[in-house]
């Protein structure tokens, strides 16, 4: 059984690691509005991209004009994965469930003899990769020093995947990150981003129809880029707020966690200090019967 000063150092120990937790959950919960709102007023636009770039490739998927970013390079044996994670830490499960996306995805392409390729955006995803699949990396992007996410950061990785793909590195690229629904969930994703795919749209399937000038195979060449890297933007996004929310969540039960262990530390602090006090009464009453 711990001695009295044994269990009154944990008791400021856990009291310590309280006021962290707490402040740790504050900060969280501040950058969250700030983030969630960036989020969900990119969303629109991001949206907005996909319909219009849809409708653009649908009008020239089968035409040989069609960009190599619309229609691929004809094979699918080469594979770029982007995992998209936190540069830090004590946020829950948000890296774990983001890597374990992406490894059941990675297990099925090696499963199908698949040659795959890692680049990773964040240091966790890249320290819990690295275990196992360390040689496949072929580049880490660092934005422990990004103090907040812009465009300029995801423009960076669209270039990095476009020369990359250009290059004949890969045939298939598809993005790993969490989208953020609220503080409690965030929902583990991957997107296809080399070659490009859009869900149907209404005008594609036979609505309103456009005359574009120049043809739809120029205009596609111009705006998949700038369509990749707004993809990429939103992803960057959505991560930033799912990272606050999991760690306003974990922060929170930490807290109360601790609070719990103070409780269960003091209750047998005080009943250790009444057996003390007791044996002290017994040992006196019986030296003084003795006497």
């Amino acid at each position: 059984m711990p001695s009295l000063k044994d269990l009154k150092i944990r008791i400021e120990s856990v009291k310590s690691t309280r006021k962290i937790t707490k402040a740790m959950q504050m900060v969280a919960a501040a950058k969250l509005r700030r983030a969630q709102e960036a989020a969900e007023a990119a969303r629109p636009y991001a949206e907005r991209m996909e319909a219009v770039l849809g409708n653009l490739a649908a009008g020239v998927a089968s035409s040989p004009s069609a960009p190599r970013l619309l229609t691929g390079t004809g094979q699918s044996e080469k594979h770029l994965l982007v995992v998209a994670t936190a540069e830090r830490g004590l946020c829950g499960g948000f890296n774990s469930s983001i890597v374990k996306l992406a490894r059941a995805h990675l297990a099925r392409l090696l499963a199908e003899g698949k040659d795959v390729k890692i680049l990773t955006v964040g240091k966790k995803g890249r320290e819990q990769l690295r275990r196992d699949y360390g040689n496949l990396i072929v580049e880490h992007v660092d934005l422990s020093d990004v103090r907040r996410i812009g465009y300029t950061n995801a423009v960076d990785i669209a270039h990095n995947l476009l020369n990359r793909f250009n290059a004949g590195d890969y045939d298939v690229c598809t993005i790993f990150y969490n989208r953020f629904e609220n503080v409690i969930t965030q929902v583990p994703t991957a997107r296809q981003l080399i070659p490009a795919e859009f869900e149907a749209t209404e005008g594609a399937a036979g609505g309103a129809q456009y005359d574009y000038e120049p043809e739809e195979g120029a205009i596609l060449a111009e705006l998949l880029p700038r369509g990749i890297a707004t993809q990429i933007f939103t992803a960057l996004l959505e991560n930033a707020a799912s990272e606050q929310g999991a760690r306003m969540s974990a922060m929170d039960n930490a807290t109360r966690n601790a609070g719990d262990m103070i409780d269960r530390l003091t209750i047998q602090y005080n009943r250790s200090r009444q057996a003390a006090i007791t044996t002290e009464l017994i040992e006196i009453i019986a030296g003084a019967e003795a006497l």
